[in-house]
């Protein structure tokens, strides 16, 4: 056998060894696959459902069900395991999690995204072995950290605030896959309500309470922001007020939680952003992108007293898309670019790719919060799927490439 046949042989061997050298590589590669993958399969879906509804074929559980599902518990959780499983031991000054532990998080996260989007795209009845697998490897994800926060005697609180959301996660996966046997539309509604309210936000909101005046130092000598623990506790009785209000379809007393969630992160963005200081392009895209959340309050806000006084949902799920799009997906974009260019020993600079995919973002939450207000919403909505696409193309292929080769810097990990 000649040495370039041998190469090739075990040139795919080296590969997914490199992916799983460290848990950001191989659960920020997943994530990145599943980005691009679920947002084809919902964009495709919503430019049949506008264009060609014909042929569209029936399914038992619902198109926008299983997106919210998709996105909430698949694609956005295998970045947030990366990221927690590499600084949950450094934030608690212990070992770093070996291969051992994080590769069955990897296979049963992206064995579940891949179950499930054959199931979505070809119909194979694959949908309970795809929530099986996500439960499985968010269960053993979940069940390290909480070892971690019990070795450190639950002091870190930011561990201790992501450790219970992803518990939260849990629960709403639990019901997700009770549904698939019962069909009980309140499970899933339930599902999709904790995923979003009570473990997205709250991990996204405590890696930002933490993460964000720690890069802001780095970046700008002399800066110096505090970080109010009561800002934390405050976020989570808020969180904890809306989805018990939303599951009780509380809808005209929202805003007793939202104003509230308004003024603390609002307090806190104007308290970090740096003062007659010019920001690199990478703490900027992370203040914008946090610029989003008192936005997204602020419209759940007047959603809220507008439905009170009049009886109008007036506009439908833009607050949501607000949160979603504008503050989830920008920090996906700030936050991830920001820990691939340290961890991959590459400058801590946005670059043009990054950069431009942070931009199409923002179109992208401004579109689809448009098309909740317009005259045709599913046009707007496949438009604003054809945003996220093109914004994520380039920066999923890019990822792809630096996780799947060694440290530009010639370091480990």
């Amino acid at each position: 056998m000649s040495a370039a046949t041998t190469s090739d042989l075990t040139l795919p061997s080296d590969v997914l060894k490199q992916i799983a050298a460290a848990p950001h590589r191989l659960m920020f590669f997943i994530g990145a696959a599943n980005v691009l993958c679920a947002m084809t399969w919902w964009m495709l879906w919503l430019v049949s459902a506008r264009w060609s509804p014909a042929s569209l074929h029936p399914s038992e559980v619902p198109a926008g069900w299983m997106h919210a599902i998709v996105m909430q518990y698949q694609v956005l959780p295998s970045f947030m395991f990366g990221f927690l499983l590499t600084v949950f031991p450094r934030w608690m000054n212990q070992p770093a999690l070996t291969k051992w532990h994080y590769v069955p998080v990897g296979v049963g996260l992206f064995g579940g995204q891949i179950a499930t989007m054959c199931s979505l795209i070809a119909g194979a009845p694959l949908l309970k072995v795809g929530a099986l697998l996500t439960f499985t490897g968010w269960l053993i994800g979940t069940v390290l950290l909480w070892r971690l926060v019990y070795r450190d005697g639950a002091k870190t609180w930011h561990a201790v605030s992501c450790a219970f959301a992803l518990s939260f996660g849990l629960l709403g996966l639990a019901l997700y896959g009770i549904f698939l046997s019962h069909f009980d539309a309140r499970l899933m509604f339930t599902a999709i309500k904790l995923g979003s309210v009570v473990v997205l936000l709250p991990i996204y909101f405590t890696v930002c309470h933490r993460m964000i005046p720690f890069f802001a130092t780095s970046a700008l000598p002399g800066y110096s922001a505090p970080r109010p623990l009561w800002s934390l506790a405050a976020v989570w009785a808020g969180a904890l007020l809306h989805v018990l209000l939303e599951l009780r379809h509380g809808y005209a007393w929202l805003w007793v939680a939202d104003v509230p969630l308004f003024a603390v992160t609002a307090y806190l963005l104007n308290m970090w952003w740096p003062r007659k200081r010019k920001m690199p392009p990478l703490l900027s895209v992370l203040m914008i992108g946090f610029t989003w959340l008192p936005i997204a309050f602020a419209l759940y806000s007047l959603q809220s007293i507008w439905f009170a006084t009049t009886g109008d949902f007036v506009l439908g799920r833009a607050p949501a898309h607000a949160l979603f799009i504008g503050f989830f997906a920008s920090l996906l974009v700030a936050m991830v670019t920001r820990v691939t260019q340290g961890h991959s020993g590459r400058p801590l600079v946005l670059g043009k790719v990054a950069g431009f995919a942070f931009v199409v973002v923002q179109l992208c939450a401004v579109v689809r919060i448009v098309a909740e207000i317009a005259a045709d919403s599913l046009a707007w909505q496949s438009v604003a799927a054809i945003f996220w696409l093109i914004a994520f193309l380039p920066w999923v292929l890019r990822s792809l490439w630096i996780y799947a080769t060694p440290r530009a810097d010639g370091k480990p990990g």
